[in-house]
């Protein structure tokens, strides 16, 4: 089911990671996060095929990793448009929700592949190792801004509980 971040703040099982997925034309960028949803780590890089297979892979990982649901960058354009990327993140988006129970939650993810790319230069990695790291690098990024979100939508539903 697609959420938003209060319906995936209502929806996940205590202690259930969540996977961030940074979509590419020819790779998938995969990360994951800690139990209690505080950071997110870049994971690995999956080839894209066709979306069944793509899907029984991700299925497979958050599986593995239990993870109780996902989070798909929506690369948007800097004046908040779609363009054909975000489009693509949506319809993975909308197959990916359709075929799991799982909650899958668009991000806004402007920018992380840039950001990312911009660290890593900073850090002098060479541009082999830079196209191995970006795209699970990027996953992480996009991730953890939502990781972030949630812990703010944590704290002010603590504040509303108290007052």
């Amino acid at each position: 089911m697609l959420v938003d971040l209060e319906e995936l703040r209502s929806t996940l099982e205590p202690r259930a990671r969540l996977i961030g997925l940074d979509l590419g034309e020819k790779t998938i960028g995969i990360a994951l996060s800690d139990p209690q949803l505080t950071v997110a780590s870049p994971l690995t890089t999956r080839r894209r095929s066709k979306f069944s297979d793509d899907f029984a892979a991700l299925v497979a990982l958050m599986a593995e990793h239990h993870a109780g649901g996902i989070v798909v960058g929506l690369p948007l354009n800097m004046n908040g448009t779609e363009g054909p990327s975000a489009q693509s993140a949506r319809a993975f988006a909308r197959n990916f929700a359709a075929r799991s129970e799982l909650p899958v939650l668009l991000w806004d993810e402007r920018l992380s592949t840039a950001a990312v790319t911009r660290a890593l230069l900073l850090a002098d990695a060479s541009r082999k190792r830079r196209a191995l790291l970006v795209d699970k690098l990027a996953a992480a990024y996009l991730l953890q801004g939502a990781l972030d979100a949630l812990a703010n939508l944590e704290r002010r539903h603590a504040a509303d509980d108290m007052a």
